[in-house]
């Protein structure tokens, strides 16, 4: 199998390639991948340095949304699984010209990977994959309309999409800019750690293992047409995400400051992962105290990868 992986070198898309590499996911063993990455926000292809040379990996630094790249690149592939996001509202075209290119081709399955953030805020209960869409950041609506474009793209051309959409994930290569690797990175590097606004955000945090595994069996069993949640393994808000990290390393509770980042949050995500359990056979594998101490541990052993990546 060939497989065409848009974003393959940021947090989660890069941590799929690697497993796919490593023979790790179930169904996808020997696949051979090209990556297709701009290397914006997130994307670094130091990311992706375990496998860099390996025989089954090609790379293409490339804008998704550069249609004269990208029809040519896909040729001769099976599968796209859609990661690339660029946070800043083009997320619309780009999937308009990618999905445009998978349309010219002989694609068997487009995965298309979405967030939970695209739902807005439930005070509780949790959404399904029927849950209309309700986005309150300019981010999460460019994200809803990309979903609802390669939703779309089934229903009017027969294109296989499927639409997974996830809790936060959290896991080694994530960015430091990022809620869980910036109060690991910052209590690491002896600073007070910053806490989003009150600290009573609440999401449900999901190790980017168990993402990738969700995934994968979208990408295999899933129905086109369809949208699956993959939830996390625990809620918790965010101060309490922080009380956990300080008692990891063993630093006092005034180690954590409020950061007002001026930004509307929403209060709390929590996804109904019934169906994906069911159908599908995905469980979360990785108890969150587990995942969360390996995480930790990735960060204190690998300073030369995030250090640059801090502001200034």
């Amino acid at each position: 199998m060939r497989l065409f992986v848009t974003g393959g070198a940021g947090f989660v898309g890069s941590h799929f390639v690697r497993a796919i590499l490593a023979d790790r996911l179930p169904g996808l063993q020997g696949a051979s991948v090209t990556v297709l990455d701009k290397l914006a926000y997130a994307g670094s292809f130091t990311n992706l340095g375990p496998v860099a040379e390996s025989g089954r990996l090609d790379f293409v630094p490339a804008d998704v949304a550069d249609a004269a790249v990208v029809r040519p690149a896909l040729r001769g592939h099976d599968v796209v699984v859609h990661f690339a996001s660029t946070r800043s509202g083009a997320d619309v075209p780009g999937v308009e010209a990618l999905l445009a290119a998978a349309r010219s081709g002989d694609i068997a399955r487009f995965v298309h990977i979405s967030t939970d953030e695209v739902y807005g805020s439930i005070d509780h209960g949790a959404w399904t994959e029927r849950s209309p869409l309700s986005p309150t950041t300019p981010g999460a609506a460019a994200q809803a309309g990309a979903d609802l474009m390669a939703l779309a793209h089934h229903r009017t051309y027969g294109l296989p999409v499927v639409v997974t959409r996830a809790g936060a994930t959290y896991g080694p290569y994530q960015d430091p800019a990022e809620t869980l690797p910036r109060l690991v990175t910052e209590l690491l590097d002896g600073r007070t750690a910053r806490l989003p606004g009150d600290g009573i955000r609440v999401r449900d945090w999901l190790h980017v293992d168990d993402h990738c595994h969700g995934i994968a069996l979208a990408l295999l069993k899933g129905r086109a047409g369809d949208v699956y949640h993959i939830g996390g393994s625990v809620e918790l808000a965010d101060r309490d995400l922080a009380g956990l990290i300080l008692e990891h390393l063993g630093r006092p509770g005034d180690h954590i400051e409020p950061l007002d980042d001026g930004k509307p949050h929403d209060h709390r995500h929590a996804l109904d992962d019934d169906k994906i359990r069911r159908e599908l056979g995905w469980r979360p594998r990785i108890e969150f105290s587990s995942g969360l101490a390996d995480t930790i541990r990735w960060y204190a052993d690998h300073p030369s990868w995030w250090r640059p990546l801090l502001p200034g």
